[in-house]
């Protein structure tokens, strides 16, 4: 199925493609509320609907947190968690009901069927569909694929749109249930699911998954076939791992539950969180670092490129734009740093896989270069002063001045062009893209002289 879907997103132009996906997720999406509010009941359905958000935004602002070194698009991001909440969501409860029922058909043990459902059936079909929105990403929208940071974000919007729906079913179930007994609140089954699942667990699915991106991420940063075919499915085979193991904790005695929850979901949890913040920091000493090649050569100022490496210099730039040029200029500030990480990143990439990007580094190099000139104007006096008040220039460069740029008014040529990577690189053995050429002041056309 998944194979087909991409043999025909492939043969289509962007905007078919985007029109496909855009359906596919409006049907499953209807139908999912649908299907849930049969099972739930009306008032079920609004009550889990209600208690189950409640985790979500917290969930999408952290991995937000993490992306903003080198943000992806915010429709790729509800792309994903739309697949996670509708399309994937829908596969699963409809796999895994139909598994169950021929399980419990072919064993006459009702119990037993449910075990192993939950054990076995429903982490290799919940880990597989959610990974299906990894794998459009990783093919479709390679560029913004650039390692697994990427891996970690888009997993987790996938597992945050899954694990609200599914919370949506199982409080919605439970209230209904509630008001069949006429339990009380503090003794209802509802606030006892709501606490394990929002609660103590709603890392629970974006831990799964996570690990799915992850060997998405590292696949993209390899050149060898194998290892971009290997590293998925090892961060898939370690998702479905750790989903049955937290889905059979319930069955391992009294204790089962917390002691799986205590020593393995939290110092789990940890680890990821730790690997986190260390990706981001990582990413931004890349662009740091990559980004000096370009202020040698004239494309950024001198301090620019340590305000882009940081967070609160990218923020203070944005709201002093926003002061002086309203919303358009803060916009304009914040696709500024947005390519100049994309390029960093991309130089980066770069020398790890050698000569082999050639030629779509030529072409993506000289898109996102051309991108942050015509955006200079604005963005570069607001990175420069922001770079002063955070203090983040050595003594010896004083008060900054940002290099010449053009007017804003004024029709701009594309910048020189670039050179792809050197076919044998330089020094050896880390193979390194080819010098940046200095930019050219971009020349008036001739009704402008």
């Amino acid at each position: 199925m998944y194979r087909a879907l991409t043999r025909v997103l492939a043969r289509l132009p962007g905007p078919a493609r985007a029109c496909v996906l855009v359906a596919l997720l409006t049907a499953t999406g209807i139908a999912i509320l649908e299907l849930v509010r049969e099972q739930t009941g009306t008032a079920g359905f609004f009550v889990g609907l209600g208690l189950a958000v409640l985790p979500v935004p917290p969930l999408m602002a952290a991995f937000r947190w993490l992306g903003r070194a080198a943000p992806a698009p915010w429709r790729q991001l509800f792309f994903c968690f739309g697949w996670g909440a509708c399309t994937a969501a829908l596969i699963a409860i409809l796999a895994n009901s139909f598994a169950t029922e021929w399980i419990s058909e072919a064993t006459t043990d009702p119990s037993a069927a449910d075990q192993l459902g939950s054990v076995a059936i429903a982490p290799f079909v919940e880990e597989t569909v959610k990974a299906a929105a990894l794998l459009l990403v990783f093919l479709f929208r390679r560029r913004q694929f650039t390692g697994p940071a990427d891996g970690f974000v888009v997993a987790g919007f996938t597992a945050t749109g899954f694990a609200f729906t599914e919370n949506i079913l199982y409080l919605g179930n439970a209230f209904e249930e509630d008001l069949a007994d006429g339990t009380g609140v503090l003794d209802s089954v509802t606030a006892a699911t709501f606490f394990v699942r929002v609660v103590l667990s709603p890392f629970a699915h974006p831990l799964f998954t996570v690990l799915t991106g992850l060997g998405f991420g590292a696949a993209a940063l390899s050149t060898r076939r194998a290892r971009r075919t290997a590293l998925p499915l090892l961060g898939l085979g370690l998702a479905m791992g750790a989903h049955a193991l937290w889905n059979g904790s319930s069955h391992f005695g009294e204790y089962g539950f917390y002691l799986v929850y205590g020593c393995v979901m939290v110092p789990a949890f940890g680890l990821l969180l730790w690997l986190a913040v260390r990706m981001r920091r990582h990413r931004l000493r890349a662009v740091a670092a990559e980004l000096a090649v370009y202020a040698r050569a004239g494309w950024l100022g001198p301090a620019e490129v340590p305000a882009l490496a940081s967070m609160p210099a990218r923020s203070l730039a944005r709201a002093l734009a926003r002061r002086t040029g309203g919303r358009p200029a803060a916009r304009a500030v914040s696709r500024y740093a947005a390519d100049a990480a994309a390029l960093a990143l991309l130089r980066r990439q770069a020398r790890r896989a050698g000569p082999s990007l050639g030629p779509d580094f030529t072409a993506r190099e000289r898109e996102l270069l051309r991108a942050l000139w015509l955006r200079r104007a604005t963005a570069a006096p607001a990175l420069a002063r922001a770079a002063v008040m955070e203090e983040l220039l050595p003594q010896r460069f004083g008060t900054p001045t940002p290099a010449p740029v053009p007017a804003a008014t004024a029709p701009l040529r594309a910048p020189v062009p670039l050179q792809a990577p050197a076919a044998a690189p330089v020094p050896v053995p880390v193979p390194v893209p080819a010098p940046v050429p200095a930019p050219r002041r971009p020349a008036l056309s001739a009704s402008r002289r």
